[in-house]
């Protein structure tokens, strides 16, 4: 049966339609938005729900576990629970993201997230892999393990994107390494989208691999040179290149609250994609978790002060960025729905509510709290249940 959400506001690519109107249709896609739909169908379930808001889910792009779970286990359950704990918190669907590890054990990480992309998972969706690492910058490379960074092979890269079934939809890498642009390009050549990050290059090279497909960047200002007046580097570029969208973890120790609010007045919405860079301690008290510990919420190598991925949520972040910039819900919307889906080349279906495209939304009350949410017209969470 067909459903119908009446009374909420809800926000479309058109604007925000107060006391708004959704039809979901019976094979879980949007048959139309607006602040009327025209004829309602006799045959409806009708969810009455003034006084809430309705946005398009949260797509993150860059997320590594949660709730003691994490990709690089390997495990399906792993993914499965990740997939559950995220949409609690405004994910509709994500890209599992691994870390730098050998070979073999990359391998068995990106065949088991490829494997649970075919099964399905009972949460968030599980949209495709983001393969951070291994070929970074061993200066740049912050919490991932020095051990495993190498420099990328044409054989090492087919054995990987092999190994994922083709579920590689963004790569993390430094282009100025040894075989970087050439990598760069073979990553392009199968329609994966480049992100420099973990990444020591200078703005010219940054402007070189640009030329060559690079078309967003990691955890902007964090796994890169500072920016310097003399030195822009991967920091610098970001900013100022149109071609790259820049990641940002909005956490508020990542990146500075006011810095958060310069990249909005540089870059505006549209080119910022938010993400987690959630790990396994993501919900789960302080204390040590591997080579990794939690302090005050904070995750960092274990004994240092190095940050090692972060405890923020999607719904978190969309807060925060509203308390740090002062825009409105419908000004920072674009970060978490319509920028992720065009960066992973999913805006066909996903990233906003419009007709054709898949029901993946979000209830919430006044507050920004998630009341439900909703992955292709199907409820995976409910605060009231």
């Amino acid at each position: 049966m067909k459903t119908l959400w009446t009374g909420a506001d809800i926000y479309l690519p058109s604007g925000k339609f107060a006391r708004g109107h959704l039809l979901v249709s019976e094979d879980g896609r949007i048959e139309a938005a607006g602040k009327q739909i025209g004829h309602q169908p006799e045959e409806v379930n009708i969810h009455e729900a003034e006084g809430l808001i309705i946005v398009p889910g949260f797509i993150d792009v860059h997320v590594h576990g949660g709730n003691g779970c994490n990709v690089m286990d390997a495990k399906y359950e792993s993914l499965n629970e990740m997939s559950r704990f995220h949409a609690a918190r405004g994910t509709t669907s994500f890209l599992a993201t691994t870390n730098t590890s050998n070979q073999e054990h990359l391998i068995s990480a990106l065949a088991c997230a490829a494997d649970a992309i075919t099964k399905g998972v009972e949460g968030a969706e599980m949209l495709g892999i983001h393969l951070e690492g291994p070929f970074i910058s061993l200066k740049r490379r912050g919490a991932q393990l020095a051990d495993d960074v190498r420099l990328p092979t044409p054989g090492q890269i087919d054995e990987l994107i092999q190994a994922s079934g083709h579920m590689i939809k963004l790569v993390t890498l430094a282009p100025e390494l040894d075989g970087g642009m050439e990598a760069v390009t073979q990553f392009r050549s199968h329609g994966i989208t480049v992100s420099a990050g973990h990444s020591d290059a200078t703005f010219q090279q940054i402007k070189e691999a640009v030329t060559r497909g690079v078309t967003h960047t990691t955890h902007h200002f964090n796994g890169m040179s500072p920016l310097h007046h003399r030195d822009p580097g991967l920091a610098g570029a970001g900013l100022m290149l149109p071609e790259l969208t820049i990641e940002l973890i909005a956490d508020g120790h990542h990146v500075h609250p006011a810095v958060v609010r310069m990249m909005y007045d540089l870059k505006k919405a549209l080119q910022i994609c938010a993400v987690t860079d959630a790990v396994t301690s993501c919900g789960l008290p302080d204390g040590d978790y591997g080579y990794k510990e939690m302090r005050e919420g904070q995750v960092y190598l274990k004994g240092t002060n190095t940050l090692a991925g972060s405890s923020l949520t999607m719904i978190d972040a969309l807060r925060n960025i509203m308390s740090f910039t002062g825009l409105s819900l419908e000004e920072v919307l674009p970060s978490f729905t319509t920028v992720p889906a065009r960066q992973v080349g999913i805006d066909f279906r996903k990233g906003s509510l419009e007709a054709g495209k898949d029901a993946d939304f979000l209830v919430l009350d006044s507050g920004l709290n998630v009341m439900s949410t909703w992955v292709k017209g199907r409820k995976v969470f409910d605060r009231l249940s």
